[in-house]
C-alpha cells in the first residue's frame, strides 16, 4: 500500500479538539481542556524528522499531547493528573513502538502507564474489535502490571496512545517512540486530508480498513479480486454473500462496525466511481476470505464548505447530517 501525498497534520488536530472523545469507555480517561492554540503548539519547527541520526528528539509531554515524530518525551507531573492520553501516528506504512524509560511512578498508589493498539475516542476503537488482530484484553499493556517483563509495545498500525494517571507531584516517566516500516500495512488513519492509495490483501483472512476523518469525495478507480473473480454478478443489497468486498463506511465515530454503509463493491472493475460523502469520517474497507489477492485503489479530497452545503441540503445524501 502507498500514500500519494504528504502528511497535513494540521487538518488532524481539529479532531483532536473534540476531546470529549476521551471519556470513552476505556476505565482510565475522563474529559480534559486544552484550547485550541495549545493544541497546534503541540507541532512547531523544532519538530522536524530530517534530524541527523547522532541526535535524538526530546521534548516534555502534555497531560493532552499528540506526537508525530520519533524521540524521548517526559512528562512530569506538577499536581495530580487524573485523566490524560497521548494519541501517536506514523506515516500509512509505519507501525509505532513504545519503549518504558525512567518510569517514577508509584502504582500501589494507584498510578498507572498504560499503552493502548489504536485509538479509543468516544468510548470507540480503532481498529474496531472486529478488524483487530488481537483480542481486545492483549490490545492494553499495563506498566504496573508487566513491569519490567514488557518494557516495549509495538503496535499493529500506524496509530496508538498511552492512557495515564499519576497522584503524586514530582513522578515522572519518559517514553521512547520510534516508528517501523510495516510491509503488509492494514488499518490506517490517514494523516491528510487528500491522497490517493492502493489497499492490497494477498491472500490472508482479514479486514482492513483506510479512515479519513474528513467528509470528502473519493474516486474509487480500481477494484480486483485477482484471478478468481467467479462469484455471479447478480444484484445484491449487499457484497457479504461473495466473502470478498469493499465497503465504503462514513459516520461520526471511529468504530467501522458502527458506521454506516454507503455502498459494498463486489464487482472487479475499473473506474471511476465518484462519490461525495458528508461525514465526520469516511471509510475504505476490504473484507477478505483469504482466497485471493485483493485490491482497491482510491483518491480523495476534503469537500469545501459549498459541497457540504449541497450534500446537507440533499435529501438522499444527508444521513451524515441526522445521525
Amino acid at each position: 500500500m502507498r500514500v500519494m501525498e504528504r502528511t497535513f497534520r494540521e487538518q488532524l488536530f481539529f479532531l483532536v479538539l473534540s476531546l470529549s472523545v476521551l471519556k470513552g469507555d476505556t476505565r482510565y480517561i475522563e474529559n480534559n481542556e486544552i484550547s485550541k492554540d495549545e493544541l497546534f503548539s503541540f507541532f512547531n519547527s523544532d519538530l522536524k524528522r530530517e534530524t541527523p541520526e547522532e541526535f535524538i528528539y526530546r521534548r516534555p509531554l502534555r497531560c493532552l499531547d499528540m506526537v508525530a515524530v520519533e524521540g524521548q518525551f517526559t512528562f512530569t507531573a506538577e499536581r495530580p493528573q487524573l485523566s490524560c492520553a497521548v494519541f501517536f501516528m506514523a506515516e500509512p506504512n509505519e507501525v509505532i513502538s513504545v519503549d518504558y524509560d525512567n518510569v517514577d511512578i508509584d502504582c500501589r498508589a494507584g498510578d498507572f502507564i498504560t499503552v493502548f493498539d489504536g485509538w479509543v475516542m468516544k468510548g470507540e476503537k480503532f481498529p474496531s474489535s472486529q478488524d483487530h488482530p488481537l483480542p481486545l484484553y492483549e490490545r492494553y499493556v499495563d506498566y504496573c502490571d508487566s513491569g519490567s517483563l514488557r518494557k516495549s509495545v509495538r503496535s499493529s498500525q500506524n496509530v496508538a496512545m498511552v492512557f495515564f494517571r499519576i497522584h503524586n507531584a514530582g513522578s515522572s516517566f519518559t517514553l521512547t517512540v520510534r516508528k517501523h516500516i510495516n510491509p503488509f500495512p492494514c488499518n490506517v488513519i490517514s494523516q491528510s486530508p487528500e491522497g490517493s492509495y492502493t489497499m492490497v490483501i494477498p491472500q490472508q483472512h482479514r479486514n482492513c480498513s483506510f479512515s479519513i476523518i474528513y467528509p470528502v469525495a473519493i474516486d474509487v478507480s480500481e477494484f480486483s479480486l485477482g484471478h478468481y473473480n467467479n462469484f455471479p454478478k447478480r444484484a445484491l443489497p449487499g457484497c457479504a454473500e461473495s466473502g470478498d468486498f469493499v465497503q465504503l463506511l462514513g459516520g461520526s465515530g471511529i468504530d467501522t462496525s458502527k458506521l454506516l454503509p454507503i455502498t459494498d463493491l463486489c464487482i472487479s472493475f475499473t473506474g471511476p466511481t465518484h462519490m461525495k460523502i458528508g461525514c465526520d469520517n469516511t471509510v475504505v474497507r476490504m473484507v477478505s476470505s483469504g482466497n485471493y489477492v485483493s485490491r482497491v485503489s482510491f483518491s480523495y479530497r476534503v469537500l469545501g464548505s459549498q459541497e457540504l452545503q449541497t450534500i446537507k441540503l440533499n435529501n438522499v445524501e444527508d444521513f451524515c447530517f441526522n445521525n
